[in-house]
């Protein structure tokens, strides 16, 4: 069998497993209210949970920046692509989230792949929830440390295999909010383990940040807790609506990744425009009170509307709020058939998530509207009750 052929029956295979993915192409900016490939659609599977990404003052932001500031960085940080945006743009997010400095990147993925292997190496030991992001599980393979991954929020687990580690150094890794179920990590048990075993925190709140604590601060911020174990990730493409990430935490610990982390060293600065429009998004985030109020109404709707009898929707007191089917066929129908009556809800499937436990994920955000998610429950009991 030649390369080719056998890459056309593991796509065979992939299909007959119900696990080939489609890309939808949008013709109207990010919104509720699109238009997909064609179709006037009501979508829930954005993570633009504060409904930033097409907001004017941001449209104008980004315009202003390219026009100040060009259209793209032109070498890497540690070069010449470092201005003086960037660096406000850190200052600004190392206060909104209470650390000493901040260091930004272009992907949250790019940060999450560099900074195990700067702080670890042979020797050294992870310790990762098992329904860590993608990003955080490929990160740990490649700093070469031992892998140990616990039982989902088993802190108890966690806690039996700290005890038993010899490594020279460890990381606690962990997702804040679990972006295909939704609930939120027992960060202060985290923290408290990782002082009882002299390991570093590394929280990832691509899901939090914008969306919980006090002015959208994250989770940390949430939950009441600040240490210089903390290493804290935000993205800036969910509830800010724009693009990049970011790390934050001890002033000494950002400086060493920034020497050290290959994902910040090796790459092209993100646009300067992009940085100049991200302090409008925080300044956003930080006064959308409103838009959480908002956000937070939907869900209580979701939740007290949602009545299912065969599907499951899982607990959640986030934006996330999943529906789980077990099948993946069943989930792929599920989806088809909200398509088909105008709503965009992906289904989630492995190894995004583990196998039986496909889902449709719903992703609410501050531009629905009340009736949008009425619309989407009386679906979905319909579509659960059609055999």
């Amino acid at each position: 069998m030649t390369l080719l052929s056998q890459l056309r029956a593991d796509l065979a295979d992939h299909a007959g497993k119900s696990l080939i993915r489609r890309r939808r192409t949008l013709d109207t900016p990010c919104g509720p209210h699109a238009v997909v490939d064609g179709r006037q659609m009501l979508a829930f599977c954005s993570n633009d949970y504060l409904g930033l990404a097409a907001h004017p003052t941001l449209s104008a932001a980004i315009a202003e920046g390219a026009a100040r500031w060009g259209a793209g960085a032109g070498a890497s940080h540690l070069v010449s692509g470092h201005y003086a945006v960037h660096e406000r743009l850190e200052a600004r997010l190392a206060e909104f989230t209470g650390c000493e400095r901040a260091l930004v990147f272009s992907t949250g993925y790019m940060v999450n792949m560099g900074i195990a292997a700067a702080l670890l190496g042979r020797g050294d030991a992870i310790f990762a929830d098992r329904l860590n992001h993608a990003s955080l599980v490929d990160g740990a393979l490649l700093s070469r440390a031992e892998h140990h991954r616990y039982a989902h929020g088993d802190t108890a687990a966690l806690s039996r295999l700290l005890a038993g580690s010899t490594a020279r150094r460890k990381l606690i890794v962990t997702d804040s909010v679990f972006s295909m179920d939704g609930d939120i990590a027992p960060l202060a048990e985290l923290l408290a383990l990782a002082e009882a075993h002299d390991a570093w925190l590394l929280v990832d709140d691509a899901h939090g940040f914008g969306v919980l604590g006090p002015q959208g601060r994250g989770a940390l911020a949430a939950a009441g807790l600040a240490h210089w174990r903390l290493l804290l990730v935000g993205t800036l493409g969910k509830a800010a609506g724009l693009s990049g990430a970011f790390v934050a935490g001890h002033a000494d610990v950002i400086e060493w990744l920034m020497q050290t982390m290959r994902t910040y060293i090796f790459t092209t600065g993100a646009p300067p425009a992009l940085a100049h429009a991200l302090l409008t998004a925080i300044d956003l985030i930080e006064r959308g009170d409103a838009l959480r109020a908002t956000l937070a109404a939907h869900q209580q709707q979701l939740r007290g509307t949602l009545r299912l009898v065969q599907w499951q929707r899982m607990p959640s007191t986030t934006p996330i709020q999943p529906v789980k089917i077990g099948d993946n066929a069943a989930a792929v129908a599920a989806a088809a058939a909200l398509w088909d009556d105008g709503l965009w809800v992906p289904a989630i499937r492995p190894p995004t998530v583990p196998p039986g436990t496909a889902r449709l994920r719903i992703s609410l955000s501050a531009a629905h509207t009340e009736h949008d998610v009425s619309r989407l429950t009386n679906a979905l009991h319909r579509i659960e009750a059609t055999p």
